[in-house]
C-alpha cells in the first residue's frame, strides 16, 4: 500500500524559515514525479515546487514564480523523500502543505499525503 506522509510544519515569523520533509513508502518511487502544493483558506490548491526524474540519479526541479528564488526541493534517490527548504517566508505562504507523487507515465497526481500547516506570523 502507498503512503505518503509530510513533516516539519509549524509557526514562524515573517522572514524566517522552515523546512518540510515527505516521504513516499510502499512501493519504488526512484522515477516518480513528487511535489509540494499547498492550499489557503478559500483558495485552490496550487503548485508550490516539483522533482522530477531524469536519469541515473539527476532530477529536474521545477518551482512556482512566487516562490522560486525563496524556496528550494531537495530529493533523496534511494530514500523516497522530497524536502523543502522555505526561507524568507511571508505572511502568504501560510497554508497546509501537501506531498503528492505522480508515477511514471500518469498524467496526474497519483498519491497524496495529508498535509501540515505552515503559519507565518508578521
Amino acid at each position: 500500500q502507498v503512503q505518503v506522509a509530510e513533516s516539519g510544519g509549524g509557526l514562524v515569523q515573517a522572514g524566517g524559515s522552515l523546512r518540510l520533509s515527505c516521504t513516499a513508502s510502499g512501493d519504488t518511487f526512484t522515477r516518480a514525479t513528487m511535489g509540494w502544493f499547498r492550499q489557503s483558506p478559500g483558495k485552490e490548491r496550487e503548485f508550490v515546487a516539483s522533482s522530477k526524474w531524469i536519469g541515473g540519479t539527476t532530477y529536474y526541479s521545477d518551482y512556482a514564480d512566487s516562490v522560486r528564488g525563496r524556496f528550494d526541493v531537495s530529493r533523496h534517490h534511494t530514500e523516497h523523500t522530497l524536502d523543502l527548504q522555505m526561507n524568507n517566508l511571508k505572511p502568504e505562504d501560510t497554508a497546509v502543505y501537501f506531498c503528492a507523487v505522480k508515477i511514471p507515465d500518469s498524467d496526474r497526481w497519483d498519491y497524496w499525503g495529508q498535509g501540515t500547516q505552515v503559519t507565518v506570523s508578521t
